[in-house]
């Protein structure tokens, strides 16, 4: 029996710029192009069918055209229920972007730059903070919970382990290699060698503090407590410092355009 699974968020995100239009464009295609274009098919499907009985005359056979359509039927049931696995978990890992995302632009009023989704090559970096305290990688790990129980995430200052288990792919290690990343991106634009502070977060769980003498270049956390982890930090930046970082990432964004 399927153990039950419970979001880690305790509220829906907000809605995003853009939203009704986007809703209004996917059913305007589903509408007036997907059904139109689903219709002609099937119409091409039977006049073929007909050219071919015309051509090659033969009995009437239901039974065979059933057990193929029973066969396609059972494929088709097959795939569409993994394809509707991989949509809720693309839908909880938006929804958890969306969180933390709004989340994150409080931070705003500290005089820090936010900036969301930012495009590398085939893979993006889920949140980028600038601010006086430096720059800092925010890569968002939305997983589901069991639906009872005290549930935990343990860093080590290494490993992070998930209910006792370690995820699939180390999300310590990608956090460091988007913070190289962007750290290369700014330098090639800037020309000004920085560090990034790279962090983990899961919204919605409860994080074991790392072992006493812990350190690690990465942050896991739990998102409420990121703007806790900045404010203790030291200034490395000046204002200029933050402007110019910040108009650059800006440009290198609009010049990805909207992959």
């Amino acid at each position: 029996m399927t153990e039950e699974k419970r979001s880690p968020l305790k509220a829906k995100p907000l809605r995003v710029a853009g939203q009704s239009l986007d809703r209004a464009m996917v059913e305007f295609f589903d509408d007036h192009i997907m059904t139109p274009l689903v219709v002609a098919t099937l119409m091409w499907t039977m006049v073929g069918v007909e050219w071919f009985r015309h051509f090659f005359p033969f009995a009437p056979n239901p039974w065979l055209f059933t057990l193929m359509a029973i066969g396609v039927t059972a494929y088709i049931a097959w795939r569409v229920m993994g394809m509707l696995r991989r949509f809720k978990a693309l839908k909880l890992g938006r929804d958890g972007e969306r969180a933390v995302g709004e989340f994150l632009e409080r931070l705003r009023e500290q005089g820090i730059h936010v900036f969301h989704d930012v495009p590398g090559d085939k893979f993006n970096v889920d949140h980028v903070l600038i601010g006086p305290r430096g720059v800092f990688v925010v890569e968002t790990k939305t997983l589901s919970k069991p639906a009872r129980g005290d549930f935990r995430i343990s860093f080590d200052g290494e490993q992070v382990t998930v209910m006792g288990s370690r995820p699939e792919r180390d999300p310590v290690v990608q956090a460091r290699a988007l913070g190289s990343w962007l750290r290369d991106i700014l330098f090639q634009s800037t020309g000004r060698k920085v560090s990034v502070r790279p962090i983990v977060t899961y919204p919605g769980w409860f994080i074991d503090p790392p072992p006493k003498g812990t350190r690690s270049d990465v942050w896991v956390l739990n998102t409420k407590v990121i703007p806790d982890f900045i404010e203790y930090e030291r200034e490395v930046l000046t204002p200029e410092d933050v402007k110019l970082l910040s108009f650059h990432l800006s440009r290198y964004v609009r010049g990805r355009g909207a992959e």
